[in-house]
């Protein structure tokens, strides 16, 4: 495959800015991968396609405000600063992106929140965009943290042209998000509310729960057009004992199990074994999926509309069918489905 047969036009006025004013309530495209048959439902139906004992996998990272703002010394140059984790937290120590990167040395301080009450030095340099700081701070981690944290922003995508907003740190999170370190969400899971996991337990239908903490590698550019040439850096994920049993117990007795979203497809994949079950996982994942390929456990997927030329869009025509998929989407771009992480939904089902 090559990176020009995942492009497409996506006007912007297609792009939520803003999720459905409830999760759950949001459109949802039904593909059915064997026919191509297409269906125009509301997330609300999801349950309608599934039955007692099927399972969903959900990814439980939690969101950071991982985006700051600090200005530079002497200067005074604003600088966006973008947490991507912390490298060691007794030196207070962090990977980060900075923009504009040009503007950034070894050696310079950059301040943060109105007092400058937090002060950071560059290291080193990591990458083109990437940069090494070292938080100069005396107060214990914790405090730390939470000074940190303070001066951050939801780190919603660029593509929505607008600065974070209060409402982003709730809107972009999942309600069963619960161990931090996700710079970006998952956003499949954002159309789940504590009502839809209600009327899931009572329906009967498994819920499994494992982390991959969602970096910025999917949203960046693709720039190579043999896709077999392009890498995705690396994200932490686990995958426990819990998620294995149920997970298993659900292919065993050959009950369906749901993907939410092109994160926990790639955590599937990764702790899946040649016998078609998944393993206990703990550690670094950078498996980059694209058509064709033949899927280990996931027998459906419930995906949001992404970007032309996105990894993600390749995972999800790699499960769909790279024809079915991209037919797909004209459907939806004709139908007025809205793309990206605050939009609509596709269901990927047999």
């Amino acid at each position: 495959m090559k990176l020009s047969q995942f492009k497409y036009k996506l006007p912007q006025d297609q792009i939520a800015q803003h999720p459905a004013p409830h999760r759950d309530e949001c459109r949802m495209l039904v593909l059915h991968r064997k026919t191509g048959d297409i269906e125009h439902k509301t997330f609300k139906d999801i349950l309608s396609y599934f039955s007692a004992h099927d399972t969903f996998v959900f990814n439980d990272t939690q969101v950071f405000p991982a985006r700051l703002y600090g200005n530079k010394e002497k200067t005074g140059a604003v600088i966006e600063v973008f947490l991507l984790r912390e490298l060691n937290a007794d030196l207070r120590l962090w990977d980060v992106l900075v923009d504009p990167a040009r503007k950034i040395r070894i050696g310079n301080k950059l301040y943060f929140g109105e007092d400058d009450s937090v002060v950071a030095e560059v290291i080193d340099n990591t990458t083109s965009r990437g940069r090494t700081l070292r938080f100069l701070y005396d107060g214990d981690h914790d405090e730390f943290v939470r000074s940190l944290y303070a001066l951050g922003e939801a780190p919603i995508p660029h593509y929505l042209g607008r600065r974070a907003e209060k409402s982003d740190i709730d809107d972009f999170q999942t309600v069963f998000s619960r161990h931090e370190g996700g710079v970006t969400a998952p956003t499949a899971g954002l159309h789940f509310s504590r009502h839809t996991l209600m009327r899931m337990e009572l329906a009967d239908i498994h819920s499994a729960y494992l982390t991959l903490h969602c970096g910025l590698s999917n949203f960046r550019d693709t720039d190579v057009e043999d896709l077999t040439k392009h890498k995705l850096e690396s994200e932490q994920m686990f995958v426990n004992d819990e998620c294995c049993r149920i997970v298993n117990a659900a292919k065993e007795h050959e009950h369906r199990v749901l993907a939410v979203g092109t994160t926990v497809q790639r955590a599937l994949e990764t702790a899946a074994g040649p016998d078609h079950r998944i393993k206990p996982f703990e550690g670094w994942t950078s498996r980059f999926i694209f058509p064709p390929y033949e899927f280990k456990i996931a027998s459906d997927m419930l995906v949001n509309f992404h970007h032309p030329e996105s990894t993600l869009l390749m995972l999800t025509a790699a499960f769909g069918g790279y024809d079915e998929t991209m037919n797909a989407y004209r459907v939806a771009l004709k139908e007025g489905y809205k793309f990206g992480c605050y939009g609509d939904c596709m269901l990927i089902t047999d």
